[in-house]
């Protein structure tokens, strides 16, 4: 286990233990049919866990006047309707949801007037991960979010089960996707990084907009003093609680942020008040980025972003919890961990070719941040000054190839080059490059891609990549 306390401590790829030997065989004889299973339902507690915030808040809308009127009655007469009204219909979606697994599929039936079934196709899971917002955690429950090829945001989805039936029913889930036994023990893990909450917090003031926020509300009080006008501080008051929702979501991401490694992949488990943990096949892994903050560099502190096949995406916060492989960490460390999915590759050492002076018309003073370079296995591109980023896809992982060009680059004979891989925040982009160059570049790289492509191995469940 690596654990940076120091900021200046020796992290090398080298100093990561090595993986463990999988000691379940991935094809074992064939068993016997199975018996049919009855459908089970969800955990009794999940009517209080699902309908709270529902119920607080119909509570707080139709008691409003009660409120301004001081009603007490009023109040309590409301607060026991809603939390009857939301209890029994908590109670019938829960009571008319049940789930079986069949063979190669898990059912769900759910609707109280309009029944639905739905068929999960366990070879086709990307992804299973185990969520416990804060009102579940207290309850000792937990979520299951099913990821299948081909499925939307909220596919998949059971919500809630107990913390230890959870864990049961997602490793026999994924010991089915891998073809392996269904009784098969959930798989050792290694810890390999755990992020201290002193780097995490120490990385938040690090950032360009805390100082920048200091320094303005420094400013401004400094003005309101000055023309004794307590007024004027306050529309800065928005702005701080935005930048305080910023900053408190990022630390509640990132707080006990720990990345093990198991033979089905890197488990990833983070959360101070909603605990997640998502499970990473290196296989599914399409591109990843590497982030350096200007004042992150004197300590040489890094973050890594990823794009997951099978993650469907949703909405920003849920695609943001499934896409950061780590918060903070020195340089080393990262490339240590990037060395478990790409193993053997190290961005920094391939050679870049930097932008022509001509893209400083169309992007001035940032185009010197712009280049690529590519090797025999992975392709890279750099852009920003102050916030460096390094994007880098396995060939193999290209999805597609895209040249184009603006009206502003067509008069500067300029042209960007994108290669387009699964949603995510890594978008690998060569921009600004003459465009003779852009056109050979893109036939290189489709050419890199269908010979990656070519040569990759399979992506399975407990196969690597």
């Amino acid at each position: 286990m690596t654990e940076f306390h120091p900021p200046d401590a020796d992290y090398t790829p080298a100093g990561f233990p090595p993986p463990e030997p999988v000691t379940e065989p991935l094809a074992p004889p064939a068993a016997p049919p199975e018996e049919p299973r009855l459908a089970a339902r969800l955990h009794p507690l999940t009517p209080f866990a699902r309908g709270w915030a529902a119920m607080i808040g119909a509570t707080v809308i139709a008691g409003q006047d009660a409120v301004r009127e001081a009603d007490v009655v009023q109040i309590l007469l409301i607060l026991a309707v809603v939390t009857v009204a939301g209890l029994a219909f908590g109670f019938w979606t829960w009571w008319f949801t049940r789930y079986v697994i069949e063979g190669d599929d898990l059912r769900v039936d759910s609707g109280l007037l309009f029944r639905k079934s739905r068929h999960i196709r366990l070879s086709r899971l990307q992804a299973i991960d185990v969520v416990q917002p804060l009102v579940a955690r207290i309850l000792g429950l937990a979520e299951l979010r099913l990821e299948v090829a081909g499925g939307g945001a909220a596919e998949g989805r059971l919500a809630y089960l107990s913390e230890d039936k959870a864990r049961a029913l997602r490793a026999e889930l994924l010991a089915r996707a891998a073809g392996v036994r269904p009784d098969a023990p959930e798989a050792p893990e290694q810890v390999l990084v755990r992020v201290p909450v002193a780097a995490l917090m120490t990385s938040l003031l690090l950032t360009v907009w805390v100082p920048l926020l200091v320094v303005g509300g420094s400013i401004l009080i400094g003005v309101a003093i000055w023309q004794r006008e307590p007024a004027l501080i306050f529309p800065a008051i928005p702005v701080l609680l935005a930048f305080g929702t910023l900053a408190w979501r990022e630390l509640e991401s990132g707080f006990d942020f720990t990345v093990a490694e198991s033979p089905d992949g890197l488990r990833l488990r983070h959360g101070l008040l909603a605990r997640h943990s998502q499970t990473v096949p290196p296989g599914r892994v399409q591109a990843l980025r590497i982030v350096q903050p200007l004042f992150w560099r004197n300590r040489d502190w890094v973050r890594v972003l990823i794009n997951v096949a099978g993650y469907a995406g949703g909405n920003d916060a849920a695609q943001k919890s499934t896409s950061v492989l780590l918060p903070v960490a020195p340089r080393a460390t990262a490339l240590g961990v990037i060395g478990r999915i790409l193993p053997g590759v190290d961005p920094g050492t391939i050679p870049l070719n930097p932008a022509p002076r001509r893209a400083g018309r169309a992007r001035p003073f940032w185009w010197r941040g712009l280049a690529w370079g590519a090797d025999d296995r992975v392709f890279v591109a750099t852009s920003g000054l102050f916030r460096r980023n390094l994007d880098v896809v396995p060939h193999g992982k290209t999805q597609s190839v895209r040249l184009t060009q603006g009206p502003w680059q067509r008069r500067l004979g300029l042209a960007t080059v994108r290669l387009d891989s699964v949603p995510g925040p890594v978008v690998v982009e060569v921009a600004h490059r003459f465009a003779a160059e852009a056109r050979e570049l893109t036939e290189t790289q489709a050419a890199r891609a269908r010979e990656g492509r070519r040569s990759a191995g399979p992506e399975r469940w407990m196969a690597g990549s």
